[in-house]
This record gives C-alpha cells, sequence and structure tokens, in this order.
C-alpha cells in the first residue's frame, strides 16, 4: 500500500512537471532565449569581437560594451542589444572598476594585442583567481603564442598566414580576399563565439571556467578544413581558379545577365546540370562533355552568350521550381524582397529602418530575439551598469566628476 501511495505521489509530481513544461511553450509565455542569465564583459574594439558580442546578445546574454572615455563616436557597427560603458582604462581607479565588473561577470571578451591585460593587472590568471568560474575569450589575429603573436594584422594577413588565401581567385589573376568574412567574421567572431557556448557549456559540468585563445588565423584555416581535407581526392590538385569549386568549371560560376545583374549557376550533379541545360535550351549531345576540363573555357563562352540573352528577372522565372542550382545575385537592396527569404523574415529592420540579416540559427523552443532600438551611444548606460555591479550614486557622481567613468545619456528626438 506504502508502494503504490509513492508511486501515485510521484506521478502527480511528474503530471505537475510536465504542465509546468507545457506552459513554459504556451505563445503567450515570456520569452527566455538561450544564453538568457549570461553576463559578458567586451572590451570594444573592432569588427571580429563586436561580431561575437552581437551573436552572445543576439541570444539573450547580457553584453555590456567597455568603451574609452573622450571619444566622439564607437566605431562599433555590432553593437545590437549591448549596453555602454565609458571607464577610462588609463587611470587605475578607472582599472578597478573594470575589475570589479569582470569577476563578477561569466565572460570577458577581450580583442587586445598579447600583453596589454596583463599590464593592467587584468590578466586572465589574476581574474580567474577571483572568480574561478570566469570565461576568459582572447580574440587576437596570430593567438596567445608563436613568433607573431604581438605583430599586427588584419584579416588579408591572417588569411594570407591560414594558406587559404593562396587559394583564391580566378585563373592566372592574384589571389584575392573576399571582403574581410574569412578571417575576421568566420575564423575571429564566430569561433570565438563557438569557443564561449562551449565553455560555458562544460562549466555546467566542472564549475570552472577556463581561458579561450581564438586566432584568427587557426579559426580560417578551420574554416577551410575542407579544402584541406579533400586534396586528396584530385578536387584541389590544380592551380587556383582552374578547380571545380573556384571558378574553373563552367557550371559553377556567375554570369551576366542583358540588363547587367548576374545569375548564380552551381549545377555540379549530372541531374542538375541537365536542367542547367534544358533551361538555357542548349542540346548535351551537341556539347563537350561535362566534366572535359580542356573544354571548360568552350563551355564557358556558350554558357556566357546565353545568359546575356536574357534579363535577371527572366532566367529566375525559367529556373525557379527546378533543380537546376541556378539563382540570381541579389544586391542589398534585392535580398528582403526575394520571396523565399520575405517567407522566412530572413531580415529584419530596426528602430531607425536599418535593414540586416536575422540571427542564426533559428532555434524552435528558445530562438534568438534581436534588440532592433539603436546601438548604444559610448557611456549610455555607465550608471545603470555601475549600479547593478553594486556601486553607490555617491561613488559614480565621484567617479564621473574625476574622469574615471563617462556618461552620455542619450538626447530624445522630439
Amino acid at each position: 500500500m506504502e508502494k503504490f501511495r509513492f508511486r501515485r505521489i510521484r506521478s502527480q509530481r511528474q503530471m505537475e512537471r510536465h504542465k509546468k513544461d507545457k506552459s513554459t511553450l504556451q505563445p503567450n509565455s515570456p520569452l527566455v532565449m538561450a544564453l538568457a542569465g549570461v553576463r559578458v564583459i567586451e572590451l570594444a574594439g573592432l569588427a571580429p569581437a563586436p561580431f561575437c558580442g552581437m551573436i552572445l546578445a543576439d541570444f539573450g546574454a547580457k553584453v555590456i560594451r567597455v568603451d574609452r572615455t573622450k571619444v566622439a563616436m564607437s566605431l562599433d557597427t555590432q553593437g545590437r542589444g549591448k549596453q555602454s560603458v565609458a571607464i577610462n582604462l588609463k587611470s587605475s581607479e578607472g582599472v578597478a572598476v573594470l575589475r570589479k565588473l569582470c569577476v563578477q561577470s561569466d565572460v570577458i571578451l577581450e580583442p587586445y594585442r598579447k600583453g596589454v591585460m596583463e599590464k593592467l593587472g587584468l590578466g586572465p590568471h589574476e581574474l580567474l583567481k577571483e572568480n574561478p568560474r570566469l570565461i576568459y575569450a582572447r580574440l587576437t589575429g596570430y593567438g596567445q603564442s608563436g613568433s607573431y603573436a604581438s605583430a599586427a594584422g588584419h584579416d588579408i594577413n591572417y588569411l594570407a598566414v591560414s594558406g587559404l588565401l593562396s587559394r583564391l581567385g580566378r585563373s592566372e589573376e592574384k589571389p584575392y580576399a573576399p571582403l574581410n568574412l574569412v578571417a575576421d567574421f568566420a575564423g575571429g567572431g564566430l569561433t570565438c563565439a563557438l569557443g564561449i557556448v562551449l565553455a560555458l557549456l562544460e562549466r555546467t559540468k566542472s564549475g570552472k571556467g577556463q581561458i579561450i585563445d581564438a586566432s584568427m588565423v587557426e579559426g580560417a584555416a578551420y574554416v577551410g578544413s575542407f579544402i584541406w581535407k579533400s586534396q586528396a581526392i584530385g578536387m584541389w590538385d590544380r592551380p587556383r581558379g582552374q578547380n571545380m569549386l573556384d571558378s574553373g568549371a563552367p557550371f559553377y560560376d556567375t554570369y551576366q545577365t542583358s540588363d547587367g545583374k548576374h545569375m548564380a549557376v552551381g549545377a555540379i550533379e549530372p541531374q542538375f546540370y541537365r536542367q542547367l541545360l534544358k533551361g538555357l535550351e542548349l542540346d548535351a549531345g551537341e556539347l563537350p562533355p561535362q566534366m572535359s576540363l580542356s573544354d571548360w573555357p568552350e563551355l564557358r563562352r556558350i554558357f556566357t552568350e546565353r545568359f546575356a540573352s536574357k534579363t535577371q528577372e527572366e532566367w529566375s522565372k525559367i529556373f525557379d521550381g527546378t533543380d537546376a542550382c541556378v539563382t540570381p545575385v541579389l544586391s542589398f537592396d534585392q535580398v528582403s524582397l526575394h520571396p523565399h527569404n520575405r517567407d522566412r523574415a530572413s531580415f529584419i529592420k530596426d528602430s531607425s529602418g536599418a535593414e540586416s540579416p536575422r540571427p542564426a540559427p533559428v532555434l524552435s523552443r528558445t530562438p534568438a530575439e534581436p534588440s532592433l532600438i539603436s546601438d548604444p551611444v559610448i557611456g549610455e548606460h555607465t550608471v545603470e551598469v555601475l549600479k547593478e555591479y553594486g556601486f553607490t550614486s555617491t561613488e559614480i557622481d565621484q567617479m564621473r566628476t574625476a574622469g574615471v567613468v563617462e556618461c552620455n545619456a542619450v538626447k530624445s528626438k522630439l
């Protein structure tokens, strides 16, 4: 009887938990994002680190950007969802303020050259002594060790040292960097964000923080793992720009249309290639074989002439709904109007009407809900954040007067 009673009580508790779990999934329940409750201190920098911070903020983390004082405007165009605190790190008092913020947070995101934080006494080993759960992410071009560790550089330099730049570019042309996407953002900001999330996950098991050494050289190389690991199967055994996926193949390239726009073609597999030829109204029997590398220049000439005979809109109508792997090359002005992107709401507008991509990937239960208000001005949240971290109004006023911190309220646009 007692055993049955225990089972009944346990069953009732399970039902109550089930009801509670179901209630959290109701449409009207408040959204709790995946990184809610995580506090991040992001030291202001350029491009990669701000992108990393924006990813964390988009998925629910509280990201506090630490800006310098006496700066006219922020260069962070990826400040979405962040708060800004302006601290004078040239003063010992300012360093003490930053220390207090760091040791009370979950993550510090640091983009400086090697040794800068150590000179301030805020290196990872010092801060981890005070907060063993702290995750200290160091995002640099060359990493924390090696002969280039203290050297200056930009995306193109990191891409060059990664080996990938040597593979980018058309045949008989010099290597070129595809914007600053591969090292700065893919190998840098995105990879660093992955490292932070991994460290947060591991901390749930060990209770301990750790140091993340995110090198953009290594991140870019890692993003290019497919290039490295598919050399053995003959995909990259020809010179730059003469392989299947680097503009060598005529069926994997872009073509100009009669209105000066472009179509992208990726018809690799035979069944897709057949549909490409069908849309172009070309007879396979009258063309060289698809995989005859010596005939690729002639195939490219034929495709170029054919695509130049119609507008982008006309070709889009022909290929939409087929598996020819042919799509329009959309401009920023066109992209949110494309039916597929519009159906998925893939692009969002902020309060000023500026458009940008929606955070990805999409999570079914705890999706990102990016802030749509304007990015923070430098020092906009100084008072609010310092109070949250335990500073009194008197202390804040004294620091403002002494120039240790800076507060800039946003002016009303009435």
